[in-house]
């Protein structure tokens, strides 16, 4: 794979760690690639993948140092080839779980939009610099915007460049939990380890819901007709639907069924 990337498989759930730590996780080309070849390569593998950084950093967004080296030697394409990292992770099959262990800014907080669930440890920092460049975060600033806080919130990462800790993203909805720095990997992989118990396919077609409604759907009858399309999805796929209402007729739990 990469240097720059600590990838560890469990049983149905992978954990990748951006391991950038003198350059507090920045995003260079070697890590968006090796980003992209690890996604690949785990598909059908994980149901669930943890992504986190090392050190006092999630990730500080892309390797600015690097992006203007290339610009003065003619060379383009750093922000597509970041864009086509975050649609990849929109697109992949596996569910996406975000452990913010401390520094998130641009490319940072973009990442945790774009999972699926996210973990933040108290010591998160999650914002936009972009506006002291006389910038608007041109993804992190649509990722902010379609993860469901509203306009005010995201102004204030937006135009001020002040940042907000994990109590206050989980106060937000960015996070989904906010926990101590040394429960925040065992949380993570507790919650990867959980998902990876159901049905590949069920958590994919449910995946893709959860962007349609209400991303394109916002009709109350088109998103519940959708609801059912999506089990007819389910069911053509695999037999978990029927297996799973067996057990349960049977007496026997299914996978996170009491909990």
């Amino acid at each position: 794979m990469s240097d720059e990337l600590i990838i560890t498989e469990a049983e149905g759930w992978a954990e990748i760690q951006v391991n950038r730590e003198a350059q507090r996780n920045a995003m260079n080309r070697a890590t968006r690639q090796g980003l992209l070849r690890a996604f690949e390569a785990l598909k059908g593998k994980a149901k669930a993948i943890v992504l986190t950084g090392t050190g006092v950093a999630f990730c500080a967004g892309m390797d600015l140092k690097e992006r203007e080296a290339d610009r003065q030697a003619g060379i383009e394409g750093a922000g597509d080839e970041w864009i086509a990292v975050n649609m990849a992770i929109k697109a992949h099959p596996s569910i996406f779980i975000a452990a913010v262990n401390g520094l998130a800014l641009g490319g940072g907080a973009t990442l945790i939009n774009v999972c699926d669930l996210a973990i933040a440890s108290t010591k998160a920092s999650i914002g936009c610099p972009e506006m002291g460049f006389s910038t608007y975060p041109g993804m992190a600033g649509p990722a902010i915007q379609l993860s469901g806080i509203t306009r005010k919130q995201a102004a204030w990462l937006v135009l001020t460049t002040n940042r907000i800790d994990g109590t206050t993203a989980e106060r937000w909805g960015m996070v989904n939990q906010c926990v101590e720095p040394e429960a925040l990997l065992p949380t993570a992989r507790a919650l990867a380890e959980k998902v990876s118990k159901f049905d590949a396919v069920a958590l994919s077609e449910s995946k893709k819901a959860l962007d349609r409604i209400p991303g394109f759907i916002t009709d109350w009858q088109e998103a519940m007709d959708h609801g059912q399309m999506v089990n007819l999805t389910i069911r053509s796929k695999t037999t978990a639907q029927a297996e799973g209402s067996a057990r349960f007729a049977a007496g026997i739990k299914n996978p996170g069924q009491g909990v």
